[in-house]
């Protein structure tokens, strides 16, 4: 069936993540299902109308704006493989035009939040466990993804260098730099852990209290328990971390080409972004010192 053969062309030639493929198989299964309620056998016979009819109904049935463009994607990317491998000669989402989403700024903490968290945590207070806080700073100087840090392995620590190799989107690989602090912390663990013989360097970097590996969910639940604690935004993931890293680097004048290849984006479109922040804050700035600048009183 040739939406399996896509499936796994994403999976395998194109080594997409099992994350991605799930929402791809989730929006193509969506599409065909569709279909098969307009009479067609599969996705492949759909022509320009019925996607268009489609991305209507989607819109109708409550879909936001983003959610449709993501599934309107799959579909193309799907019918970009189907007219590759000669399952179709057509692609009917050529003239297709995506809906328009609002643009949406990425959330962070401030630097003095973040700074107020890691002062915490410095005291050992009992609430605050130290392998726990270590994971944050991690993904917080590094703005490493949550599926990098959990792929780092013994080996991708470089001490001399003081550096750290992770394995980006598409097996992507990449070197990041450690502050000082960092790369001690991360030299007494280890050490530690082969002086009881307990380390080999396929094991991973850093693990949690009771000697194990963290998995997605304890990351992303630490995290938000942690930030929860210095900001009462809702947004508290590790991806905000990702965001926090990227806004505070170009605060303080950092080159965005320099952001880009630390963050590991494919193209500079995709760090511009946290321009945005930056731009904001600096009309924040004039609007309220300026006397011109719009500050009513």
């Amino acid at each position: 069936m040739l939406l399996e053969r896509f499936l796994e062309h994403l999976a395998l030639e194109k080594r997409a993540s099992s994350h991605t493929v799930a929402a791809y198989r989730a929006d193509l299964g969506l599409f065909a299902e569709f279909i098969k309620q307009e009479g067609l056998g599969g996705i492949e016979q759909a022509d320009g109308d019925l996607v268009r009819y489609w991305v209507m109904s989607r819109i109708e049935t409550g879909d936001s704006p983003r959610t449709v463009n993501r599934r309107l994607s799959a579909v193309r990317g799907f019918f970009k493989f189907a007219r590759q491998s000669g399952g179709a000669t057509l692609d009917p989402t050529a003239l297709i035009d995506a809906p328009k989403t609002p643009k949406r700024l990425p959330e962070f903490i401030e630097a003095g939040r973040m700074a107020a968290l890691f002062e915490h945590g410095s005291e050992k207070d009992a609430d605050f466990k130290e392998e726990d806080l270590l994971v944050v700073d991690l993904l917080y100087c590094t703005g490493m993804r949550l599926a990098e840090f959990i792929g780092l392995r013994a080996s991708d620590f470089d001490e001399s260098a003081g550096t750290l190799r992770l394995m980006g989107k598409r097996s992507k690989e990449r070197i990041v730099p450690l502050p000082p602090n960092m790369v001690a912390r991360l030299h007494a663990r280890l050490a530690a852990r082969m002086a009881a013989g307990r380390i080999a360097m396929h094991e991973p970097l850093v693990l949690n209290t009771a000697g194990r590996p963290f998995s997605r969910r304890a990351v992303q639940r630490l995290v938000s328990r942690y930030l929860g604690s210095v900001t009462p935004q809702s947004k508290r993931s590790p991806h905000v971390l990702r965001h926090t890293f990227a806004t505070h680097m170009l605060d303080r004048g950092a080159d965005l080409n320099a952001v880009k290849e630390l963050l590991g984006h494919a193209g500079l479109a995709a760090t511009q972004v946290y321009t945005h922040n930056t731009a904001e804050k600096l009309k924040n700035a004039h609007a309220q010192a300026h006397p011109r600048g719009g500050r009513r009183g």
